[in-house]
């Protein structure tokens, strides 16, 4: 009763007022301090990653950097031939209007294409690449003047940028929708849990106010850690689910303490017996999940730095929110339903029944059922169902999501169709680097203009080629134009020609010469190549600090190997699933979806490292209630049993939210998005309904005593209960 949680919880249940307003101001502190520093996005150096990484530098250090660009197609807005004439003319105004924009780079000469239905304009822009979607306004403004003043012909664009800007629109709008249907479901969650209003709102607004505060909080530390433009959307994800799920467990172990007591402890008292027991449970939560995600760091990649940055951000203030602001509002509440309940004794009216009483119901007993009575037969289907699960991670497929895997609801992206189909020649370009002493200038042109031959004899290039050289002849680029989507097979396949064959025969002849592929595709296979080189890193890491945490929480080495067991079984059922739905096509038009038969880069880790930390919520939070029965002198097979069928209704609550949450993100339409979101929620439905209920329990009923080792807790519970039996119990009563 004297650990931090409690002496944080008893404070504010003493000054509730305070610790209510202390609360209000740090979320608008936070806010405030967001946005006067705003947010800072990650540049295009911070992606670079592999021999693309390192030859997009080589570039860029010469000024010889890929810029990103616009095309604007003219076609006949009746569908019928081009009158060539006034393309032109239309390309020339649009041409002069580009030009005179302080973001234009510059304009090239228009090109028809083969069946000279569509003339294309190429407009290049300056600046940062990433920045360029901030740009697109600029440009479309201009496409839209020059279509008014030629009526008779269509002006579409499109480009990296406008597609970047596009998925962003439709991320906010899809963000809305997962809001509007995550928010009412979780309070009608609440209600029934509660069966008050009043109640069902608490979790709900401190799980908001706590994202506001993480949003702003979010915005500081990017200045440290940039955002990759991920990061809101795991704060809504995470902490929504977070958030709800640790004040639900602190707030049910209240009520359930109130109920017990029958009226004898004051509001107080109460809070302080749910800060020794659940607020326990949520700091260990808490650091598991943060200690957890942490580990995403070792990818040394922007964008899971900005998924881990914006977890633990939001879990630290969610887990502060539940030690602060919650113990306050459950006294004013508790003083509150204190008050009615006078009022009714002196009416003569019966006391109201407070919900929360523990003990679970008959569906609970109906589940422990298996375990209880055949524990080895519940372990044994049990893990063999889930290792089924898993069968399908053996043709687990990871590619990174490319542009070509954008919804076609963005305008953007139609458009970007129609340029691939009618300028098939535009649609991939690999940019060679070479950087070697200027003295060398002449032997790299020549290895240089001999890949070009090379390429120009082989089917997977167009034979269209370009040569740069820096103003200072240290550096040269070689640009190659494939007429193959980015994601096809024949896009990699000259990828690998290149670095394979070409390259080594020729610039690799140089001595002193570092050279390099850039370029979509080149990004596309890197990506996932230095994924698979961190993963083991990652892994290991993961599997140390979730034994880690698991010891110091339960003092059990037993109990951390089998935590770290059980969450490697409940990610590889979910990742199986995964691979199941989203690697065929069966369930295209159940989830909206068009399957690239290939899991994105990013899904698999993510899931691992997220899915560790929440599993902790359940894994501390129904542990603890074993182990706080053992403590008290219960044998362990009846602690195990009592224990988990005590939790069982806020474990079904938190793991309700939580799909909840995680399940809207299905309805998305960014398919990365879909897959986490679908995993995310699978993982939390087996690892709430099939882990804890059948594979816990049955494999301690099995290790029984030797679930503790190496502490010895039913020893400490008999010395306890001798130290209780000759002192006098001190109990806060009313």
């Amino acid at each position: 009763m004297n650990s931090l949680s409690v002496r944080v919880a008893r404070w504010s249940a003493r000054h509730p007022w305070r610790a209510i307003v202390g609360w209000l101001v740090f979320v608008a502190l936070c806010l405030g301090a967001g946005s006067a520093v705003g947010m800072n996005s990650a540049k295009t150096a911070d992606y670079r990653v592999g021999e693309a990484g390192r030859a997009e530098a080589l570039a860029a250090d010469a000024h010889l950097e890929r810029r990103a660009a616009e095309q604007v197609l003219i076609s006949s807005r009746s569908g019928g031939a081009l009158d060539e004439g006034a393309a032109r003319a239309a390309a020339g105004d649009l041409a002069d209007r580009m030009r005179r924009l302080t973001e234009v780079a510059g304009v090239a000469d228009p090109l028809l294409s083969e069946d000279r239905r569509i003339l294309m304009v190429e407009v290049s822009l300056k600046g940062e690449e990433r920045d360029a979607k901030d740009k697109v306004d600029a440009l479309v403004a201009e496409t839209s003047a020059v279509q008014k003043g030629h009526p008779g012909l269509l002006l579409e664009e499109t480009g990296s940028p406008s597609v970047s800007k596009g998925v962003d629109q439709q991320r906010s709008d899809d963000l809305a929708l997962s809001e509007a249907i995550t928010l009412p479901v979780t309070l009608l969650t609440l209600l029934v849990v509660f069966g008050s209003v009043t109640m069902a709102g608490v979790p709900l607004l401190l799980a908001l106010s706590s994202i506001a505060a993480a949003v702003g909080l979010s915005m500081v530390v990017s200045h440290v850690s940039p955002d990759a433009g991920v990061g809101t959307n795991v704060i809504l994800m995470i902490g929504l689910a977070v958030g709800v799920d640790y004040t639900l467990f602190y707030l049910k172990r209240e009520r359930e303490e109130r109920a017990r007591s029958g009226g004898r402890l004051s509001s107080e008292a109460l809070v302080e017996l749910a800060a020794a027991t659940s607020g326990r449970a949520v700091v260990v939560s808490g650091m598991a999940v943060v200690a957890s995600t942490a580990t995403l760091y070792l990818a040394s990649d922007v964008i899971f730095s900005s998924l881990a940055t914006g977890t633990i951000v939001v879990v630290l203030v969610a887990v502060a929110s539940s030690l602060t602001a919650l113990p306050a509002l459950l006294v004013k509440l508790g003083r509150r339903a204190e008050r009615r309940a006078l009022r009714r004794a002196e009416r003569g009216k019966p006391a109201r029944r407070v919900r929360g009483e523990s003990g679970g119901g008959r569906v609970w007993s109906a589940l422990l059922r298996p375990a209880a009575r055949h524990p080895l037969a519940t372990l044994c289907v049990s893990v063999l169902a889930l290792l089924a699960l898993a069968v399908p991670l053996a043709g687990l497929k990871i590619t990174e999501m490319s542009r070509d895997t954008h919804s076609r609801d963005i305008p953007a992206m139609r458009v970007y169709d129609r340029l691939n189909e009618a300028f098939p020649e535009q649609r991939v370009t690999h940019q060679v680097v070479v950087r070697a002493d200027a003295s060398r200038s002449g032997e790299v042109g020549a290895a240089l203009r001999e890949v070009a031959e090379r390429a120009d004899a082989d089917p997977l290039f167009t034979g269209a080629s370009r040569i740069r050289t820096a103003t200072d002849d240290r550096t040269h680029t070689l640009e190659l134009k494939v007429p193959y989507l980015g994601n096809s097979d024949e896009a990699y396949g000259s990828l690998d020609r290149l670095r394979d064959d070409f390259l080594p025969a020729t610039v690799g002849r140089i001595t002193g010469a570092e050279y390099g592929v850039s370029g979509d595709v080149a990004r596309y296979a890197d990506y996932p190549a230095h994924q698979n080189a961190k993963l083991p890193l990652v892994l290991v890491a993961l599997l140390l600090v979730t034994f880690a945490m698991t010891v110091y929480a339960f003092r059990s080495v037993v109990l951390g190997l089998l935590g770290v067991a059980l969450n490697l079984l409940s990610a590889a059922a979910a990742l199986g699933l995964l691979v199941l739905v989203f690697q065929g096509t069966w369930a295209e038009g159940l989830l909206d979806f068009d399957s690239t038969g290939s899991i994105g880069s990013r899904v698999p880790l993510f899931l691992f490292v997220i899915l560790f930390g929440l599993s902790m919520d359940y894994q501390v939070f129904v542990v603890s209630r074993i182990r706080e029965a053992v403590l008290a002198g219960t044998p362990t097979r009846r602690a195990v049993l009592d224990g988990i069928r005590s939790s069982a209704s806020v474990v079904t609550s938190a793991a309700v939210v939580m799909t909840t949450v995680f399940a809207s993100f299905v309805f998305l339409h960014i398919i990365e998005m879909k897959q986490i979101g679908f995993v995310l929620a699978a993982a939390v439905l087996i690892d709430a309904f099939v882990v804890r209920v059948m594979v816990l329990p049955a494999a301690m009923l099995l290790l029984g005593e030797a679930s503790w080792w190496p502490s010895r807790p039913g020893r400490r519970s008999a010395s306890a209960a001798e130290k209780r039996a000759s002192s006098r119990p001190a109990v806060d009563v009313r």
